[in-house]
Formats: C-alpha cells, sequence, structure tokens
C-alpha cells in the first residue's frame, strides 16, 4: 500500500450514475491512493424550496446518484476493498427532507399495499450552519424549530455485484448500495467483497444527519465534498456482508426484507467475525454479543431494509486485528481522528 495518489473527481449531472454495475469507470485508483468525489444529493439538486415538490421536479429511475464507479487497480472477486472515509464535508449551506407518495415507513407502499390514501408530499428545508456543527429543522405547520447536531454521513456507497448484474443505487445488498446507515460517518472504515475485475465503487446521497431507521425514507440530503482512502487485502477473508469498524467497535451490516432477516444475517456475521478474530467458542460469542452488542437500524423504507450489529473492541478478549489492521494504516495515512 505505496501509491499515495491524491486527486479530485466532480462530476457533471450527466455523469452521474445511478446503478451498482454496468457502469464504465471514471477513473482509476491503486491502494493507498486517496481522493476526493464530490457527490450530489439523492434528489440531484433539483429540491431547493419547498415549491419543488420530488414528484414534479425528479423522475425515475433518476433518484439517488452517485460518483464514480472507480476502477480499483488488482482489485479481483473473493478480495476484500477497504474504504475509510476521512472527511465528509457538505458542498452548501442547506440540506432538504421530504414525504412524498407511497414512500417511507409508515405509508402505504407497493411492498405493504393498504387502502389508505398516500402521505401528503412535503418539502422540509435545513440551513446547516458548518462552523457551529448545526442543521436546523423548522416546522412547516408551526413556529417550532431546533438545532440539531450536524452528523454527516455517506448514505449510499457500494461496488458492483456479482454475476454481471447492475443494481440500482436505491437498493442496499451485500455489495453495499443504499445501506442509509449514520454510522457511514468520518473516521469508519467500510469492507466490502469484491465481485469483479476492479470492484468498481461508487458513493453519494449524503446526509447532513439521519435519524435511525430513516423512517420517513428521506434523511436531511445534501451533497457533499468526501474524502476516501481505499486499499485492496487479497484473498483469503471472506467478507460476505459489509462491515465496518471504527477506532472503538466493529460492525456487521445485514439487508434484507423482513426485518428480522436483516437483523439476523448482521448478528450472524458479527458472530462468526467475532469468533474469527477472538478465538471465542461460538456460542461465548453469541452470549457476548447478545447481552452487550447494540444493533443500530439504518432504514426501514428501501427496497431492502439495513440493520447493524454492533460490538465495542473494548469487551473482546485481546481481537486480532481485522482485516491486517487495514482501518488503522488508512486511519494514518488520511489523519483521521475520530
Amino acid at each position: 500500500m505505496s501509491h499515495g495518489n491524491h486527486f479530485t473527481y466532480r462530476p457533471a449531472r450527466d455523469e452521474l450514475a445511478y446503478t451498482f454495475g454496468g457502469r464504465i469507470p471514471v477513473a482509476h485508483v491503486h491502494s493507498g491512493d486517496v481522493f476526493t468525489v464530490h457527490t450530489e444529493d439523492c434528489f440531484g439538486g433539483r429540491v431547493r424550496g419547498p415549491a419543488d415538490l420530488p414528484s414534479q421536479v425528479c423522475a425515475m429511475p433518476y433518484l439517488n446518484p452517485v460518483s464514480g464507479p472507480f476502477f480499483v487497480e488488482d482489485a479481483e472477486p473473493g478480495d476484500t476493498l477497504a474504504v475509510h472515509i476521512a472527511s465528509i464535508e457538505p458542498a452548501r449551506d442547506w440540506g432538504v427532507s421530504a414525504t412524498f407518495p407511497y414512500f417511507g415507513a409508515l405509508t402505504s407502499t407497493p411492498h405493504t399495499a393498504t387502502l389508505q390514501p398516500p402521505l401528503d408530499e412535503r418539502v422540509w428545508m435545513y440551513d446547516i450552519d458548518r462552523a457551529a456543527g448545526i442543521v436546523r429543522y423548522r416546522a412547516t405547520a408551526s413556529e417550532h424549530t431546533v438545532d440539531l447536531p450536524l452528523d454527516p454521513m455517506i448514505g449510499t456507497i457500494g461496488v458492483a455485484p456479482a454475476a454481471m448484474e447492475a443494481r440500482a443505487t436505491i437498493v442496499p445488498d451485500y455489495y453495499g448500495g443504499n445501506l442509509d446507515t449514520p454510522e457511514l460517518r468520518a473516521g469508519t472504515t467500510l469492507y466490502l467483497g469484491v465481485n469483479v475485475h476492479g470492484a468498481l465503487l461508487a458513493l453519494g446521497d449524503g446526509h447532513a444527519r439521519q435519524g435511525q431507521g430513516e423512517a420517513c425514507g428521506v434523511g436531511v440530503e445534501i451533497a457533499t465534498v468526501t474524502t476516501l482512502a481505499v486499499e485492496v487485502i487479497k484473498g483469503g477473508l471472506s467478507t460476505a456482508w459489509p462491515r465496518l469498524e471504527t477506532n472503538t467497535a466493529l460492525m456487521s451490516i445485514g439487508c434484507a426484507r423482513p426485518l428480522e432477516d436483516a437483523y439476523r444475517m448482521a448478528h450472524h456475521d458479527l458472530t462468526a467475525w467475532t469468533v474469527e478474530l477472538c478465538g471465542l467458542d461460538n456460542l461465548d460469542a453469541y452470549q457476548l454479543i447478545s447481552q452487550a452488542g447494540r444493533a443500530p437500524i439504518g432504514n426501514v423504507c428501501d427496497p431492502n431494509y439495513t440493520v447493524l450489529a454492533a460490538i465495542d473492541k473494548a469487551l473482546l478478549p485481546q481481537p486480532r486485528a481485522a482485516y491486517e489492521d487495514a482501518h488503522t494504516r488508512l486511519r494514518n495515512l488520511v489523519g483521521s481522528k475520530r
């Protein structure tokens, strides 16, 4: 991991991608490269005020654009791609959220069809004060306002799926995609199994912040300037589902419907990962995670739901460094402190 190039990629509107897989790479990167990517919000920047209803200014399937894909040299199927998020900066001083018909956790949807009428379509605008670290909520039907902590995250990041598939960017699955978890913030390393030559990494859908579960289906959507570092970890370390590592925790991600299956996938993977790293007996690991683990919910509104299983490193018996200590190497490369 010695390449060390640093470049910036800023796509034109017609260069944004709407699938994982099926796209020609926009640039080539190597292990050890640090690069900065400009991303657009989930509406492609088209919702800029309360009158810009998403159903009128956006069109399917042109929602949830990503920047990329980036061809990662030497990445082959069976490898793992480590992606460290060095920083996420809002690109504008505002963000946007919305409700719109037949989308979100508390409405009739095509998956859960009911006779109730759709929710009203409505747009909320948020002021973002980067210096103060504030995201300002304003109610639309009263004078209530509240300042919330700015906690930028990347909602959608992944690699190309296997078997020559192209998957819409709104879908989360084993290759990553629209994971919509606030845990994908600066200082976190994401591990993704490589399915195709070059991995084909892409990202977008930044949020200034998002509650666990993303109940209405829309975070505080922002364009971002995001800096990443990547490393290819050669075969022998199976990564069937996305995994996250921070300075203090290990996390596994499951994506499925119903929600309980996503929960099971995440906890099955974290149990196996804990056994692998720490040498604990399988049931001992299961017991520890049962009593001390956390289960942050990513989303309950996308085509698949996302659940995480998390355990603090301090609770594990002298764990072996995950993925040959890629998190520490990449963190040191970019100077992450979180």
